[in-house]
């Protein structure tokens, strides 16, 4: 098993001991007086292909209708060397050069071959990503802060120095699950994606230290950690307003992250690309579908999610106000 895999585990082992909730498989929330009135807002729509192809992706984002301006970040995961679930250049190619884009990263927190600039470049030229687009590791010349109204545990958001230079935001992200989240989709992309290698630190944290040398022996309550990371996630959705979208591919469904050097190889079918307005929404069309397959593999990916209590996030995020988990599946193909 390689470094960071053993690193996952641990950092797991050590969030689970400190957790006081009970992980379950969570339906989805009531509506409580704290739970934004999502009855008096239009149902968010979640579009989504079963076939997924570089011409999906495309057409999925012009069936948003929201057209990306300006200077626009495409937000994918560049993939730690050694795995290889990431989104493939020649499958966005496509969708980043309609859009002009720019592929942005930051750096992580956990070490492995992306911890700096230097590696984490090489790893995207090696993973094919520079020969598609630009890539930017936001980070490279230091960081900056969003502001973040109606958290509990974060003060602010830590991001790449780059990052406010960017005019609109496509987050792009592989859904699959994750050692820590139980399932990394727009929100895991949006916030600990966006953090700086300081920031991915605070999230994961709950705000008690900015500095990965200090991450693993002060890691938090699992639901706090989970809460921290939508707080980050609210933080970038407030700075973008409507100049932000978010597509997820569904597929190479493994229980690990991209963030990992040797993840467990699939054990269902692919499902699909979806795409919204919404984050909270997508992220739960995209477990629903899961749930609802009919592939008996998805057991594996089912109870990554719920024993990490994944479903967490998105009760927490609705609350904040970032969405909504009742949407219109809108199938186009």
């Amino acid at each position: 098993m390689k470094r960071n895999s053993i690193i996952c585990t641990l950092a797991f082992a050590f969030l689970s001991a400190g957790s006081a909730c009970s992980f379950t498989q969570q339906k989805p929330a009531d509506k409580t007086e704290e739970t934004p009135d999502t009855e008096q807002r239009e149902t968010p729509k979640v579009y989504m292909f079963k076939e997924i192809s570089p011409e999906n992706l495309v057409k999925i984002y012009e069936a948003l209708g929201r057209k990306a301006t300006g200077r626009v970040a495409v937000k994918i995961s560049t993939g730690e060397p050694g795995g290889h679930n990431f989104l493939q250049p020649t499958l966005i190619k496509d969708l980043v050069q309609a859009v002009k884009g720019t592929i942005v990263e930051c750096n992580t927190a956990y070490g492995g071959r992306r911890a700096d600039t230097e590696t984490h470049r090489k790893a995207a030229a090696d993973h094919g990503f520079m020969a598609i687009a630009d890539v930017d590791i936001m980070d490279a010349e230091g960081e900056t802060e969003l502001p973040l109204t109606g958290g509990r545990h974060l003060s602010r958001d830590i991001v790449g120095s780059h990052y406010p230079d960017y005019d609109f935001t496509i987050i792009l992200s592989h859904f699959k699950g994750h050692a820590m989240g139980g399932f990394g989709g727009a929100i895991k992309n949006m916030s600990i994606g966006i953090a700086s290698a300081n920031g991915k630190a605070y999230i994961h944290t709950a705000g008690k230290v900015a500095d990965p040398g200090q991450l693993w022996q002060n890691l938090p309550e699992q639901d706090v950690f989970l809460e921290s990371m939508a707080e980050a996630a609210k933080a970038v959705a407030d700075h973008c307003g409507n100049n932000i979208l978010y597509i997820s591919v569904a597929n190479n469904l493994s229980v690990d992250c991209d963030c990992d050097a040797s993840p467990e190889d699939p054990a269902m079918g692919d499902i699909g690309i979806l795409a919204s307005l919404d984050p909270v929404a997508l992220d739960k069309a995209c477990t629903d579908l899961v749930r609802d397959s009919e592939d008996h593999g998805k057991i594996h990916l089912i109870e990554r999610i719920d024993s990490r209590h994944g479903m967490h996030t998105l009760d927490y995020a609705e609350k904040l106000g970032m969405g909504s988990q009742r949407y219109e599946l809108v199938r186009l193909d």
